[in-house]
């Protein structure tokens, strides 16, 4: 795993960038590769690359070129199937140099051009210069695992792992985009290729991007689709058990490449004890397993956890936060995921992962994709259930089942059916909407945006943010059953925008670790999509399949537990005498009225609330958390606080220059 730049003439000049433009840039996301680094120089375009040494420790460093120098990549990613396409590129004579992944890619990329894509198993943002077409090839993978974000300046360009990198050359224009905050003051994250920057892009997962003669093409080479009601797969649901668990133990098997220790996540859910069972299984050795619980009771599955690596008898290492933990260690969290964010929840994870960095680990496997996959959130059971209800709207006995869904949320316990009517009927009828599994989530998180400034607000009054999610809809999205739709909505905004990005690769590659992901093999992710949805969804029983195909291979009490979401403190973390000072600082009328975003009156009334411990509501916690990492975003990238010095270099770095 590693982090690439670069930057291209976009008006053929034959003057390469400053070394000492990609040499600051690299430096910027050193993080994402400590252990060496390159830059290429041709006549119009930079390349740079710094490097998480996995594949090929001895061979493998980058930038790489093949075809007598025709070809130059910076890769950061892991083909998974490379020893595969290696096997069939040497068939059609291709020979190799290194043993590593990335000259796979690039060789494959010059034997095939992007239709080599289709053919690739893994998680990975490309960057290929052809300097005989003299043509910029850019990719990212199916899901959007790892990121890539681009820019344009002063005819130039330019772009990085992460933005910090781009802003890090002179020039590039700094301002938070206020549409962009309105989209993750909704959704939790922007509609690709927005970003929280005005003119900072990310390339869409399954996208690529070709640049030639300063002129940008950006194609879809993959999308989730969904059959039609009538065209699920008709196998029987036990064929399709035994299919799924061949299907997941060759995407574990293929994610155990490496020339590193592997480890896992254990989080005490059924998902990392899934992966933990197949590890077990195919690699019957010692495995290190880590997980990270809460002092805070509310939020802590310790318990499950530590069950779980006993069962496996794994090297189990576990550790603990507190809220304070979380209040000091939300300040680095941001200026990573360089988003702002609506809960604490990544914080952890960062924590985490600086832990498992400590004892010399390099790559994790984790179970995300598996609830998005087969059905596992509450969202999908919610949609059902208001479905259902809508039938019948003016029952008091409907709403209750409501209840069952959210038995950890204190509020949800006792609440009666005029609470409930209140809290989950909005647009309750509007069962036609083709979002409408997503409608109540998106409207109560955006009630947030009410402590938007005035002229913030004023700027957003005919802006709607769910007006973008219809430019990322598939073609015949509309034709899909109801659950199909959910699921389209919750990989392709919450789980690509968020939950890969600012609680996966950004918390983990902090810390110099990489995640890798079974669950979304593309092969598992497609098979998923083809099953009918009583497999999945079987009444109100969440991963059905999964279930039924672990029985008897993981824990019954984990097997059987109620879905709980993975939360963490946010009131707790930012409140009493422990507080970090650099929320009193933020959150201060004249730093409030100097950046601009929010009202000031407003947030020190919900901080006043915060202080005094009145009891808050989620609502009141998105807003906290948005308030701070908003706040923060704009100290560290409006106010400067992300340059790099000069003295700070790269790891071993070598240039590479065109002759």
């Amino acid at each position: 795993m590693c982090g690439i730049s670069g930057i291209l003439n976009l008006r053929a000049t034959n003057t390469p960038p400053k070394e000492e433009e990609l040499t600051r840039m690299l430096a910027a996301i050193r993080y994402r590769g400590p252990d060496e680094s390159g830059i290429y120089l041709g006549s119009n375009i930079g390349l740079g690359n710094v490097r998480l040494s996995i594949l090929d420790l001895s061979t493998g460093q980058q930038p790489i070129s093949v075809r007598q120098g025709r070809y130059w990549i910076v890769y950061n990613g892991e083909l998974f199937n490379y020893i595969e396409i290696r096997r069939t590129l040497e068939a059609e004579g291709i020979s190799f140099v290194t043993t590593s992944d990335t000259e796979v890619v690039l060789q494959a990329y010059a034997q095939w051009g992007a239709a080599c894509l289709q053919k690739f198993n893994g998680q990975f943002a490309i960057a290929i210069w052809d300097n005989q077409e003299q043509e910029l090839f850019l990719a990212r993978d199916r899901v959007g695992i790892r990121p890539l974000f681009y820019t344009h300046s002063r005819g130039r360009f330019i772009f990085c792992s992460e933005i910090k990198g781009i802003f890090q050359i002179s020039g590039v224009r700094r301002a938070i985009n206020h549409k962009a905050l309105s989209q993750i003051f909704t959704f939790w994250t922007t509609i690709t290729p927005q970003t929280p920057f005005e003119d900072v892009f990310e390339l869409s997962p399954g996208h690529f991007m070709k640049i030639k003669n300063g002129k940008l093409e950006t194609s879809a080479y993959w999308s989730l689709q969904f059959p039609l009601p009538d065209n699920y797969s008709r196998k029987h649901f036990n064929e399709s058990v035994e299919e799924l668990r061949d299907l997941f133990r060759n995407a574990v098997k293929i994610r155990l490449r490496a020339d590193v220790e592997v480890a896992a996540y254990l989080s005490g859910g059924i998902d990392s004890s899934v992966t933990t069972a197949f590890i077990h299984e195919l690699e019957p050795r010692m495995l290190n397993t880590f997980s990270i619980g809460f002092k805070d009771k509310t939020f802590d599955e310790t318990g499950y956890q530590l069950e779980a690596a006993q069962y496996f008898n794994t090297n189990h290492s576990a550790f603990t936060c507190s809220s304070e933990d979380i209040g000091q260690a939300f300040y680095d969290t941001i200026r990573h995921t360089e988003f702002p964010v609506l809960r604490t929840a990544p914080t952890p994870m960062y924590l985490l992962s600086k832990k498992v960095r400590e004892q010399n680990i390099k790559v994790v496997i984790t179970g995300e994709g598996a609830d998005e996959m087969l059905a596992g959130y509450n969202i999908f059971k919610e949609a059902k259930i208001r479905r259902f209800w809508a039938q019948n709207p003016q029952s008091d006995i409907r709403p209750l089942l409501l209840k069952k869904l959210y038995p950890y949320l204190p509020m949800m316990k006792d609440a009666r059916t005029p609470v409930l009517k209140m809290f989950f009927g909005y647009r309750l009828s509007d069962t036609s909407h083709p979002c409408y599994s997503h409608l109540l989530r998106w409207h109560n998180t955006s009630r947030i945006q009410n402590y938007f400034s005035g002229e913030v607000q004023a700027e957003l009054e005919n802006y709607d943010p769910l007006d973008e999610v219809s430019h990322i809809l598939a073609d015949n999205f509309n034709q899909w059953g109801d659950l199909a739709k959910s699921q389209f909505l919750e990989s392709g905004i919450f789980m690509s925008g968020y939950l890969l990005s600012s609680q996966g690769d950004r918390m983990a590659m902090a810390n110099s670790v990489e995640g890798r992901y079974p669950f979304l093999d593309h092969r598992i992710i497609e098979f998923s999509a083809s099953l009918p949805e009583r497999y999945k969804l079987n009444s109100l029983n969440e991963k059905f399949i999964l279930k039924k195909m672990m029985e008897g291979k993981i824990p019954e009490s984990i097997l059987k537990r109620h879905k709980q979401a993975y939360r963490a403190p946010v009131q707790a973390s930012f409140s009493g005498i422990n507080a970090p000072d650099y929320v009193k600082e933020l959150t201060d009328a004249s730093t409030l009225n100097a950046y601009g975003y929010f009202d000031a009156i407003k947030v020190e009334k919900l901080m006043k609330k915060i202080n005094d411990q009145s009891e808050i509501s989620e609502m009141e916690n998105m807003a906290l958390a948005g308030v701070l990492s908003t706040q923060l975003l704009h100290h560290f990238f409006i106010d400067d606080n992300v340059l790099v010095s000069k003295d700070k270099k790269p790891a071993n770095l070598k240039i590479f220059r065109e002759p």
